[in-house]
């Protein structure tokens, strides 16, 4: 004789749990690690901030895969963030889908256009 106990219960909202937890947290880090490194870049430089000197810091190749990695990190941990808003938020379903998809063009040409412009340096 099988019993089952309880009502069948309807699961909402994004429910992705320790996997989105997860990675905003890392790529909460990742972005924390890079804004220090460039802190420490620009306090420790000499002379005063301008152009030349930021066109200097993310002129050399290794910072310029570093910040490819940070736009990518940012670019995800928005996305999952905003995701999960649009998931809870958002009942109709139409709507949900149409601010997803807006929202994936809208952080892909964001992070293309920060690509763009870091490799022009």
């Amino acid at each position: 004789m099988a019993v089952n106990y309880g009502s069948k219960r309807i699961v909402v909202g994004a429910h992705y749990g320790l996997r989105d937890w997860l990675a905003q947290r890392v790529t909460a880090c990742i972005m924390a690690l890079f804004t220090a490194l460039l802190l420490a870049q620009v306090i420790f430089s000499k002379g005063p901030i301008g152009y030349d000197k930021w066109a200097g810091i993310f002129s050399s190749q290794w910072m310029k895969v570093i910040t490819f990695g940070v736009i990518v990190a940012l670019a995800y941990h928005a996305w999952v963030g905003v995701r999960d808003i649009w998931m809870d938020y958002i009942k109709p379903v139409g709507l949900r889908l149409a601010l997803q998809v807006f929202s994936i063009f809208w952080l892909l040409g964001c992070a293309g256009w920060a690509i763009q412009v870091l490799w022009r340096v």
